[in-house]
């Protein structure tokens, strides 16, 4: 709730911020730490105010706390597909929303080593761009939410499902215990 309502930017605005006089989160979280004997941090933190946002919260084991944490922006409300799309995300960790996101030097990477990968392999040269194409476009489907096959129906893909309910997905952050 503080965090929400203070307005920062950031991790370490956040924790620089006073929670209570002469308090900040950083205190109050190193006091936390101390009384359970646990090391806790805050290390990012993503606060939506959109149209439709919705979370999930993933446990790995019945028993224990949730593991991984799911925010979801829509751009209409539709409870169904923010649940599953936040299931989606949880489960098959997407890295960006769609290929515009990704950073040209990490395309440029994956292509680099795709090609080292192919060459070592021993293809014949004339085959080399095609299968490079090949092997970037299967990194875009394991890291694209938009291009991946969605889980409870692999013949479609994020974006299908996305269209077919007249959604659109404005963004997205997942979070795992243990993770930065």
């Amino acid at each position: 709730e503080f965090a929400a309502g203070s307005g920062v930017a950031d991790a370490p605005a956040l924790l620089a911020a006073e929670i209570e006089p002469g308090k900040t989160v950083q205190a109050l979280i190193e006091e936390n730490s101390a009384k359970i004997g646990e090391k806790l941090e805050l290390r990012r933190f993503a606060h939506f105010k959109g149209e439709y946002v919705a979370s999930y919260m993933h446990k790995s084991d019945p028993s224990l706390p949730p593991t991984t944490g799911v925010l979801v922006e829509l751009d209409t409300a539709n409870e169904e597909i923010a649940k599953d799309i936040a299931q989606q995300i949880a489960a098959m960790a997407p890295k960006y929303l769609n290929r515009e996101e990704i950073p040209a030097e990490a395309i440029e990477k994956e292509r680099a080593l795709a090609e080292q990968l192919t060459r070592d392999e021993g293809k014949p040269e004339k085959a080399i761009p095609k299968i490079v194409e090949g092997r970037v476009n299967a990194y875009f489907r394991d890291f694209v939410l938009l291009e991946q096959q969605f889980v409870k129906d692999n013949k479609k893909t994020i974006a299908k499902v996305l269209d077919e309910a007249g959604v659109k997905v404005v963004r997205f952050a997942r979070f795992k215990v243990g993770q930065a």
